[in-house]
């Protein structure tokens, strides 16, 4: 993993001839890639990742191979790998001390105010409570664009959340959840035992070199994908 990486990786160069209707694209090296514009805090990030334009990251875990496009929003966050988070996401927004007498962050935040002589002094109390209530996002998950997910929930592996969904409970494995607030709208495979056999596959662990070895399979639908690796599997003992 890498700390609060700034701009690194491989200038952007084209892995294959660019057309009308396939833009350059970014090549990516096992370095993280963050665009300058974006701010990171407290944040680490895989190999293989990439943050893009005005994202902001505090207490952020990103794992290897994830990527966030531009204008994200992550806070107290722990990805898995190969996630794919769109433009426009937020990801655990700020919740304020309901039980206040106000709702208002000069409780929390009183030398911005004036009302205490240190001006960077905050309510710690206040601040452990956020850090508490963590979203954990799982492997090869897919976040739509412009999806907000609530504090302290989780999003199991596999899972896709619909563009613009406001996810308020946790969304189970291999699920597409959909809408304000998200609720399933169905099984990711109609295939049931497809789930079980891609968990105990676990293909998001295995090394660079072997993905790419089975890069023919990943382009193939997933049981044929399974079918192939498990057979390689058995040969091998």
């Amino acid at each position: 993993m890498h700390a609060n990486q700034q701009q690194v990786g491989r200038q952007p160069g084209a892995s294959q001839p660019a057309s009308d209707h396939q833009p350059t694209m970014t090549t990516l090296a096992p370095e993280p890639r963050v665009h300058p514009t974006a701010s990171l805090n407290a944040t680490r990030l895989g190999s293989w990742t990439e943050v893009g334009e005005r994202c902001v990251l505090n207490h952020v875990e990103l794992g290897d191979y994830s990527y966030i496009e531009r204008d994200g929003d992550l806070m107290f966050t722990q990805v898995g790998r190969f996630t794919s988070i769109a433009s426009s996401v937020r990801l655990n927004p700020s919740n304020h001390p309901w039980w206040r007498p106000t709702l208002h962050h000069f409780t929390y935040r009183p030398g911005k105010f004036g009302f205490i002589s240190d001006s960077q002094a905050v309510d710690q109390d206040v601040f452990a409570w956020r850090e508490k209530d963590r979203v954990v996002v799982g492997h090869d998950v897919w976040i739509g664009h412009g999806v907000t997910v609530l504090p302290g929930v989780h999003i199991g592996n596999g899972a896709i959340v619909g563009a613009g969904s406001v996810v308020t409970r946790d969304v189970p494995p291999y699920m597409i959840v959909v809408g304000n607030p998200a609720r399933v709208l169905r099984p990711r495979f109609e295939n049931s035992d497809i789930p079980e056999r891609l968990e105990a596959v676990g293909w998001w662990h295995w090394p660079h070199a072997l993905l790419q070895e089975h890069l023919k399979d990943f382009q193939g639908d997933a049981l044929a994908f399974l079918d192939a690796v498990e057979a390689i599997s058995e040969e091998r003992g």
